[in-house]
């Protein structure tokens, strides 16, 4: 077994498992690997405080670590212990500096302004029982930022360039069985690599996978695709299946599927192989399912296929993988369809960090934010722009949402071409995964011909390792063809919609979808421009000269049939790209909601087209002290047919609803309330905001009442505190104070503001964070494997405190 001190508990879950799916005498093992790590910062300008990285002699012999921290004999005591996923930059200071890059990532000091703070070095050690002596140990990394080199017991096994790629590396011939193994790893984020924030170290989740000599391969082993045939579905499995074994080996492959409840619906007849020594072979089997149910935004069902690779009645290998049988259909004059139904893309941009955590989010994280967006209306996420965290997919393949699923760069070379290509192996089973794009905004090649001759290369080896799906590219341009665009399947528009009823007249044969539009930038809670702090009003109404408001960019889209929709530039607030302001602000206004998810009003816009809620809401707050007798912008976003205004029950009129528009009146304050009343099909609909009383008690709504107890699970905490009437106070400013007890402990903190230079971690018990226009927010993750009642409490000078129990 491996490592009977380390994965024991893994072990006896897989086992339980393996029982309870059918594939318990499949000898692999996808092992969590994201425990037991030492971390510790190096240099990137002095070798002498990286641990003599630069100067020992490590490549003249193998096995000879040359006096660095490779040695697996060195001690690292002194290290701070680390559960992956890790973010180190997340926790470093905020400093000004006059630089664009730094500017564009947060002002973290992270970079080659800052060598002390952007090398990185990670150590495990762990071990394997010589019975296991005859199967195979891969070491997969799903993610780390960036430029990593990996070694084990002094030995080089490779480096993985870009910070957005998953790395693997067969530790097979280098391990000590019954003795202790080391890994080490050096992350150098000196270059950056985006223009927003991209964090630093192992910041996805790191695995063990053991397999027999005989295996499916990884990525890409299992390729899963499917087309509805009236009333059927036919599923086409197809496999590869390596021997890195010393002899050739004749085996057989078979394939089944089933239900989500573990029901069999079909089976494959067994295919022979007979696999050469490091030899690969195919197989492909069809099955059918009678009145399968279809993957949608609505019911995302998702079926499991399994094949198993055996040698006689031995089983060697057996994975199972989430499909959904859907039919995606993208027409030149309609736009898309799924399962025959036209759908508009009602999508956001998102690049990948939260609040607190940076861009190491546990993987809850994304069910939860994947959960905002649909309750938003939301239907489709584009992976700005990188490779995404597989955990994304996962919680968009289970809640229905589709994928743009975008490559980092457009570029064919043997690098950057082979990430592309273990991008589609990896996410082709994805049912969100609807659309890859090839790139973004690639200003400098994008019109040109070998732009052209680079972007037909990836789509064809795009078409070539997936024929089910088509793909894009996000291009700043309007009405130009030539580049790019000539052999782009679908036109991807990034802003310059002006542009757009020119080019669909010229090419009519080409479809379109916006891959990039709006860009409203917004400060949540705020209502009047501030350049002091670097706030701009939460109104749908400022926007960069390139590009559009929300109900700019949706009406136009929302007219045009041919236009299959798009993708609002972002979801969420992101760490970094400060617009329109630079320090002290340290994070993007482009977000729909701000970093903790918390809504801004463009929100309520989104969601009163696209969703058939009651929706009905007022901006701004109603708590002006000060300002009685001047005037205040006053919106309303709503779906209902008209609305009337009140203002301590006197009406300020009603107005007519336009479609895919808002509502405004100009208020003169005084305190009081201020409620619309709404109708729609003749259905009465009220929205009240009212003036406060000062905070008195602190409330906390976690997003759900339980955490699992695996040191994984995570939960998010809102803050917010309430008069003595219980309502709750908008623009309240307290500094809160966090206390957790259990087994549980808080990984982060954040409250919205863009501006904000409050630490999101802290390395004591000593947790705090001030609200931000009346809320902010506290993660907690499991801390361990032992059942055991959290209780968490909040609290603030003169308020009455908040205590929540998981």
């Amino acid at each position: 077994m491996v490592s009977k001190v380390s994965f024991s508990s893994s072990l006896l879950f897989l086992f339980f498992f393996a029982i309870a799916t059918g594939w318990a005498q499949s000898p692999r093992q996808h092992i969590d690997f994201d425990e037991g790590w030492k971390f510790h910062l190096g240099h990137a300008a002095d070798p002498h405080r990286d641990f003599n990285y630069g100067i020992g002699n490590i490549l003249s012999k193998t096995g000879d670590a040359g006096g660095t921290a490779i040695d697996m004999k060195f001690d690292d005591r002194g290290w701070a212990a680390v559960q992956l996923p890790h973010d180190w930059a997340v926790g470093l200071p905020f400093i000004q500096v006059d630089n664009d890059d730094v500017d564009g990532h947060g002002y973290h000091t992270v970079g080659a302004l800052y060598p002390e703070n952007s090398v990185g070095w990670y150590r495990k050690t762990f071990t394997v029982d010589r019975a296991d002596s005859g199967k195979r140990f891969v070491l997969q990394f799903d993610g780390i930022y960036r430029d990593s080199k990996v070694w084990i017991n002094n030995c080089y096994l490779g480096g993985q360039f870009s910070g957005y790629c998953g790395s693997s590396y067969d530790i097979t011939d280098f391990l000590r069985f019954n003795a202790k193994n080391t890994i080490v790893v050096r992350v150098d984020a000196t270059q950056f690599e985006g223009w927003f924030y991209e964090g630093a170290g192992i910041y996805r989740h790191a695995w063990l996978n053991v397999t027999d000599d005989v295996h499916l391969t990884d990525p890409g082993g299992i390729y899963v695709h499917t087309q509805t045939q009236g009333d059927q579905a036919v599923v086409t499995i197809e496999s590869i299946v390596h021997n890195d074994g010393l002899q050739a080996r004749p085996v057989t492959v078979t394939s089944f599927i089933t239900d989500r409840a573990g029901h069999r619906l079909a089976s494959g007849n067994e295919q022979p192989l007979s696999l050469p020594i490091d030899g690969s072979g195919k197989t492909s089997q069809t099955l059918t399912i009678p009145h399968p149910e279809l993957w949608s935004l609505k019911d995302p069902y998702l079926y499991r296929a399994t094949v198993r690779v055996q040698a006689g009645n031995k089983i060697l290998d057996s994975v199972t993988v989430r499909f959904g049988i859907r039919t995606i259909t993208i027409d030149k004059d309609k736009g898309l369809f799924l399962n025959g139904e036209a759908v508009k893309v009602q999508g956001v941009c998102c690049h990948q960090d939260h609040a607190g955590v940076g861009a190491a989010l546990p993987d809850y994280l994304q069910f939860y934010r994947i959960g905002l967006l649909k309750e938003m209306g939301a239907n489709a996420y584009r992976t700005s722009h990188n490779p995404p965290t597989p955990e994304l997919l996962d919680a968009c393949d289970s809640l229905g949402m589709l994928v743009l699923d975008e490559t980092r760069l457009l570029n064919s070379g043997a690098e950057y071409g082979a990430e592309f290509e273990n991008l589609v192996l990896r996410d082709r089973n994805h049912a969100s995964v609807f659309m890859w794009s090839i790139g973004n905004e690639e200003y400098a090649i994008q019109a040109t011909n070998w732009g052209k001759r680079i972007a037909q290369h990836q789509l064809l080896r795009q078409q070539e390792l997936d024929p089910s799906r088509t793909a894009t590219c996000a291009v700043n341009m309007g009405n130009h063809y030539s580049g790019v665009n000539e052999v782009i399947p679908v036109r991807g528009f990034n802003y310059n919609l002006s542009g757009l009823d020119g080019y669909h007249k010229d090419h009519p044969d080409q479809p379109v979808i916006g891959t990039e539009v709006a860009s409203t930038v917004s400060t949540r809670g705020i209502y009047i421009k501030d350049t002091v702090n670097a706030y701009v009003p939460d109104y749908d109404s400022v926007y960069p000269p390139w590009a559009s408001t929300a109900e700019q960019w949706w009406t136009i889209a929302a007219a045009r049939p041919w236009m299959m929709g798009g993708f609002a530039w972002t979801g969420f607030d992101y760490r970094g790209e400060p617009t329109p302001f630079r320090w002290p602000d340290i994070n993007s206004h482009f977000g729909i909601m701000d970093m903790c998810g918390f809504a801004k009003t463009v929100y309520y816009y989104y969601q009163s087209w696209w969703t058939d809620k009651d929706i009905l809401h007022i901006a701004p707050h109603w708590n002006w002290k000060g300002k009685e007798g001047q005037p205040v912008a006053v919106w309303v976003n709503t779906n209902a047919d008209n609305v009337e205004l009140f203002l301590n029950g006197k009406s300020l009129g009603r107005k007519d609803m336009p479609k895919n528009g808002h509502l405004e009146w100009m208020v003169s304050y005084a305190p009081g309330k201020l409620e619309a009343v709404a109708y729609k099909k003749g259905r009465k609909i009220t929205a009240v905001e009212e003036t406060t009383g000062p905070a008195y008690q602190v409330v906390a709504s976690p997003s759900k009442p339980a955490l699992l107890a695996d040191g994984q699970d995570a939960v998010v905490i809102n803050l917010s505190v309430v008069d003595k009437k219980g309502r709750m106070v908008p623009d309240a400013g307290n500094l809160l104070h966090f206390v957790v007890d259990g087994n549980a402990r808080i990984i982060g903190v954040g409250n919205g503001d863009p501006s904000s230079h409050e630490a999101d971690v802290y390395t004591g018990k000593d947790w705090q964070r001030r609200l931000f226009n009346g809320q902010c927010q506290v993660i907690l993750q499991s801390a361990g494997k032992e059942t055991k009642e959290v209780h968490f409490i909040a609290t603030g000078d003169g308020l009455q405190q908040a205590q929540i129990s998981l």
